[in-house]
Parts: C-alpha cells; sequence; structure tokens
C-alpha cells in the first residue's frame, strides 16, 4: 500500500520536510527521528509514513518496518535497558494522533520513562469468558 499523509499532521509535515527534525533514519514505510522533548539522551520516535492515528488503523506492511527500525535505533545507541512505548488514544496518553514508537533508552533511575503499573487480582472466570469472545 502507498503512503498516505494528512495535510494538517505534524508529522505528516516532518515526513514531508515541512517541518525540520533530528533525522536519524529512513526506510520507504518509517521515518526515526530524536524527540525534542526527550525523557533521556537518546529518546528518538519512529514513525510510519502511513498517516492512522491507531495501531489498528495502520496497514501490516508500515506496522512491520517500524519495530526492525527501533531496534536499529536501540542497537545504535548501545542501549542496555530502554523501553518500546505506543500509545493508541487520548485516555491512553497520545499526544500527536498519528501512529509513533518511542524509544527511550533507560541509562538509570532518574532518567528514562518511569511508569505505575496499578495491577488487580485476576478473576480466572471473567479471563476464560474474554479468551473465547477474543479467539483470533
Amino acid at each position: 500500500m502507498a503512503s498516505k499523509l494528512a495535510a494538517e499532521c505534524i508529522f505528516c509535515k516532518i515526513i514531508r520536510g515541512e517541518i525540520p527534525s533530528f533525522k536519524i533514519h529512513e526506510t520507504a514505510h518509517s521515518f526515526a527521528f530524536f524527540d525534542i522533548g526527550p525523557l533521556s539522551e537518546g529518546h528518538a520516535l519512529v514513525i510510519p509514513k502511513h498517516h492512522a492515528e491507531k495501531m489498528h488503523e495502520l496497514p501490516d506492511e508500515f506496522l512491520a518496518d517500524a519495530m526492525p527500525v527501533a531496534k536499529k535505533i536501540a542497537l545504535a545507541l548501545g542501549a542496555d535497558n530502554y523501553n518500546i512505548l505506543q500509545n493508541n488514544g487520548r485516555l491512553a496518553h497520545q499526544e500527536v494522533p498519528h501512529v509513533h514508537f518511542h524509544v527511550i533508552p533507560k541509562p538509570n533511575e532518574e532518567e528514562g520513562l518511569t511508569i505505575g503499573w496499578p495491577a488487580k487480582k485476576a478473576d480466572f472466570d471473567k479471563l476464560k469468558e474474554l479468551v473465547s469472545k477474543t479467539k483470533i
């Protein structure tokens, strides 16, 4: 599938070169650059060259290209510890409505991504029901 870019999307404008960026890698399907509001040194973004707000709306070939690019960035940075983050929707903390993947080095406790994980006790009966509804 060919790339599809949106006129007013900030990430689409970066892909088209209308907004400058600190580009570090580009493929036929992805564009990667350093984040200008980093959580740590080397914090990068990988954005598909196809405008889609949420991951499930993105054609598979663009999705398949993004993870190898993220891997190359982590390796190039020499990051032993890092997070790959992708959010879908405002409630899930997505700030730019264009699918993107953060590569966030975690060099120490103070820098990089910090998260809480408010785990709950699972209800096994509900999980069994959910499995039957979710078979792919």
